[in-house]
């Protein structure tokens, strides 16, 4: 026989015990779920106490792992894409820079993302810069990033490809393509490897020439130094013993005078450099000045909400500047539908975003997904293809 305090101990464990049970099962359905209130509430609160590469591991962890549920329902033909004959269920992609060394394509894919880009990878592995090299500008939605092409080189990173490539259910993948801070190759060689390595496994190729934290990588912008470049990697992916010839891209710097900008698109046009897309930009080196964080003076790239309309106005450039004649994937401080609408009617075919996911996690693939529908229903678009560069 228990005794009243043993008894009422007793209830009292129990109740503990369910009510930590009930809260453990609730938050877990929730972050399964992609339940956007718990998310924007609870999870991305909690993850801003850690330090951001912290945060970044954890997030990739969850994704490696395909710890939130597939999302069921399948996307709307509004946003259905075909571009370089491929078929995109929709626009909305996952940028170079947080799946750094394709583990978690296929958690990414199953959360919502049109399409995944991974890398930027690097022939030989090397550690990037030294940490902190990742800082958060809570106030600013936005993030400077100095991690320098960290990468576990084209070997590791060619094998993980590779077994998600053999998924009957897979991710669209792009492979970003950079070069050694140290190599005993020339520049172009660094992007020719990574093209006759990938060639074959990759959805597309980008040549990363745009990061601020590789000394010299974005003087390959210039215009001799470019058309150099681009011919090299065009003739070695050219060359490729493969079914399917993948497409290649250049990614740019927002960054740029109106000049520099006439002159890579006057390159990317001739015939011996007619590249099959740009992605429409990097990050800035450039610090706005109603930037608040107290962090905001730290060396590297900005992303996020400060990069938007830098960004749109770049994609507008260059889709005027190209006539619309080479495809363009927009980038720079998409966090809801209107900022991947107006990235598209300034010229955009598709949208990548990464920033926002950090700062708002999951849920805001499908919000964006969903606004973005809703946007082009109320405008009379039967397909998103139809609003390319309305705006321009």
């Amino acid at each position: 026989m228990y005794t009243r305090k043993e008894k009422i101990a007793k209830q009292l464990t129990t109740l503990v015990a369910v009510t930590l049970g009930g809260t453990t099962t609730f938050a877990g359905l929730s972050i399964w779920n992609g339940n956007e209130k718990f998310y924007r509430d609870y999870v991305m609160p909690l993850t801003r106490r850690l330090d951001p590469e912290t945060s970044h591991r954890l997030a990739m962890f969850a994704m490696k792992h395909c710890l939130i549920r597939r999302e069921l329902k399948p996307d709307p033909g509004s946003l259905a894409t075909r571009l370089w004959d491929l078929n995109f269920s929709n626009p909305i992609g996952m940028a170079a820079g947080f799946d750094k060394q394709a583990e978690a394509m296929h958690g990414l894919h199953r959360t919502g993302f049109g399409f995944v880009e991974i890398g930027s990878v690097t022939p030989q592995p090397q550690e990037g810069n030294k940490k902190p090299r990742v800082f958060r500008l809570e106030e600013d939605n936005a993030i400077i990033n100095r991690y320098g092409f960290n990468s576990d080189g084209h070997e590791a990173v060619y094998g993980r490809v590779q077994q998600e490539r053999e998924k009957q259910d897979r991710a669209i993948i792009g492979v970003n393509l950079g070069k050694n801070k140290v190599s005993s190759m020339s520049d172009a060689e660094n992007y020719v490897t990574g093209v006759e390595k990938f060639g074959a496994i990759a959805d597309y190729l980008v040549i990363n020439i745009s990061s601020p934290n590789t000394p010299g990588l974005r003087g390959l912008q210039q215009k001799a130094e470019l058309e150099n470049l681009i011919s090299l990697v065009l003739e070695a992916r050219n060359k490729l013993v493969t079914a399917r010839l993948p497409p290649l891209l250049v990614k740019i710097a927002p960054d740029l005078s109106e000049h520099e900008k006439k002159d890579i698109a006057n390159v990317i046009l001739k015939e011996k450099c007619r590249v099959d897309g740009i992605i429409v930009c990097n990050t800035t080196t450039s610090r706005p000045l109603d930037l608040k964080s107290q962090c905001k003076d730290e060396i590297g790239g900005l992303s996020g909400q400060p990069l938007k309309d830098i960004s749109t106005r770049c994609i507008r450039d260059f889709y005027r500047l190209t006539k619309g004649q080479i495809p363009i994937i927009g980038v720079g401080g998409v966090a809801s539908g209107q900022d991947a609408y107006e990235k598209i009617s300034a010229g955009a075919t598709l949208v990548q975003l990464y920033t926002s996911f950090a700062f708002q996690g999951p849920p805001v693939v499908r919000r964006i997904k969903r606004e973005l529908d809703e946007i082009l229903r109320s405008k009379g678009y039967q397909n998103v293809a139809e609003a390319i560069g309305k705006s321009t």
